[in-house]
C-alpha cells in the first residue's frame, strides 16, 4: 500500500537540506516533551510488537501544550532515538527536529483541534481492518463498545493522508473515542497514551470477536442493544480504582 511503502524508507534526512534546518525547527524539546517523546516511542513499538502494525504503517502521536509530538515518516520505530524527536505545531508547522511527520498529519491534528484528546494512536489492525470491508458499523458483540463511546463506526474511504479522510474520520468519531477507516485501519484517542494505545487494542479485539463468531456455519451472533452498551457505559464511568 502507498502509505506503507511511504513510510517503510528510512526518513532520515528526506528533507532537502536537512543540515540547514530553520532556527523554528532546532529548538531543544522541553523536559515535558523529552519525556512524552519518549512514552510515544515505547507505544510506537508496542504497536508492532502486538502485531496491530507492519513495519511503520501505523503511527501515534502525543499532545503536550500545543505542540503536537508524532512518529516520523519511514523511521522504523526501533530507529528512533531521543535526538529524533518530532513535534509541529496545532496548524502544522513543524517546531521540532528535522524529520518529516507521518503522512496522517492531518488526521491527528483535526482530532487534536475538535476533543480534548492527549494522545493518539492508529493502526492498521488485521482483524478491525477486514470489518472495516464488511459493515458501516461494527456490529455490538460485546458491551465494550461502550469504553469508545458506543457503536463504532466505520469513516468512508478516502486516500491516506488527505483532509477528505481527515474529514470522514471526525464524523465517524462523533461521541466516540475510536472508529474504523473503511479499507485501511483503526483511530483511537485518550487522555494518556495508555489510554489510547488500551482503546485501540480493545477495538481490534472486538473486531477479531465477531469476525470468529460470524463465521460459524448456520448460527448468527447475539449482539446487543444501543441500551444494553449505554447502560455499560454508565457502569464504566465508576470503573477502577478512584482517587
Amino acid at each position: 500500500m502507498a502509505e506503507q511503502q511511504r513510510d517503510q524508507g528510512d526518513g532520515r534526512g528526506t528533507r532537502e537540506g536537512a543540515q540547514d534546518v530553520p532556527e523554528a525547527w532546532g529548538r531543544s524539546a522541553l523536559p515535558e516533551e523529552a519525556r512524552a517523546w519518549e512514552a510515544l516511542v515505547a507505544t510506537a513499538r508496542r504497536t508492532v510488537f502486538e502485531g496491530l502494525v507492519v513495519g511503520t504503517s501505523g503511527n501515534v502521536s502525543v499532545r503536550v501544550g500545543d505542540t503536537v509530538l508524532v512518529t516520523p515518516s519511514g523511521v522504523p520505530y526501533d530507529r528512533l532515538a531521543p535526538d529524533d524527536v518530532t513535534g509541529v505545531d496545532l496548524a502544522g508547522r513543524q517546531v521540532l527536529g528535522t524529520l518529516l511527520p507521518t503522512s496522517e498529519l492531518p488526521m491527528h491534528l483535526a482530532v487534536y483541534r475538535t476533543t480534548d484528546a492527549v494522545a493518539i494512536v492508529h493502526t492498521h489492525a488485521v482483524h478491525a481492518t477486514a470489518v472495516s470491508t464488511l459493515v458501516p458499523e461494527l456490529p455490538t458483540i460485546h458491551y465494550m463498545a461502550a469504553a469508545l463511546g458506543g457503536p463504532v463506526r466505520v469513516a468512508p474511504y478516502a486516500t491516506y493522508g488527505t483532509d477528505e479522510l481527515a474529514e470522514n474520520m471526525l464524523r465517524a468519531l462523533a461521541d466516540r473515542t475510536g472508529c474504523l477507516l473503511q479499507n485501511h485501519g483503526t483511530i483511537t484517542y485518550g487522555a494518556t497514551l495508555d489510554q489510547a494505545y488500551d482503546r485501540t487494542a480493545q477495538l481490534e479485539w472486538m473486531c477479531r470477536l465477531w469476525l470468529t463468531a460470524s463465521s460459524v456455519p448456520g448460527l448468527t451472533p447475539a449482539l446487543l442493544s444501543r441500551e444494553q452498551v449505554a447502560e455499560v457505559g454508565e457502569r464504566l464511568r465508576g470503573y477502577g480504582q478512584q482517587g
